[in-house]
């Protein structure tokens, strides 16, 4: 298996199904933190449902579509980033990410994201990267605006969550850009 340095006793590495457990309890501690701004937060609340959660990103690696990456900081699970998109074909991929609290402050998700993003442009020469948000989730926006992403635009209403309608921004990066040139 492999991981990538992100400084600070902290690493980048794949989350995969037989890590369930340890997810399911990262969950549990992230859960009121993330689940407003990552839909699968609130599905993975036991062990065969955390399981599931991972194995759909698993199948989604499988077939070239997505993967999952955790951030370990000192040995613990404290978030991760994905590919919740990845298009080779189309050469474009959606970036999401998560944090619990226990690892936030220390620019965790700006450098996974930015491993990401390299890979993703660099390796396999995707054009377009793509980072979606809540307006209001302003931690988020503040990665993307690092990363030097654009706001491209907002999509109204388009995000529902506990019955209540959000707007998502949408914020994107071209291989043609200078990378993380605001970083």
């Amino acid at each position: 298996m492999f991981s990538v340095s992100l400084g600070g006793g902290a690493e980048l590495r794949p989350l995969e199904p037989w890590q369930a457990a340890e997810f399911l309890a990262h969950m549990d501690r992230a859960r009121e933190t993330v689940d407003p701004w990552i839909p699968w937060a609130s599905v993975s609340t036991d062990l065969d449902s955390a399981r599931a959660t991972l194995q759909r990103y698993a199948d989604l690696q499988a077939r070239d579509a997505g993967r999952l990456f955790g951030i370990w900081l000192d040995g613990t699970l404290v978030g991760g980033t994905m590919f919740v998109h990845f298009g080779a074909d189309a050469g474009a991929c959606e970036i999401g990410v998560w944090l619990e609290p226990a690892g936030q402050g220390r620019g965790l998700v700006t450098a996974a994201a930015r491993v990401l993003i390299d890979w993703a442009v660099n390796t396999r020469g995707l054009h377009r990267v793509e980072w979606k948000c809540r307006p209001d989730n302003t931690a988020s926006s503040a990665v993307a605006r690092r990363l030097g992403m654009r706001l491209d635009g907002v999509l109204r209403e388009s995000y529902l969550y506990h019955g209540a309608r959000h707007d998502t921004e949408v914020w994107s990066l071209l291989a043609t850009d200078s990378l993380g040139a605001a970083g």
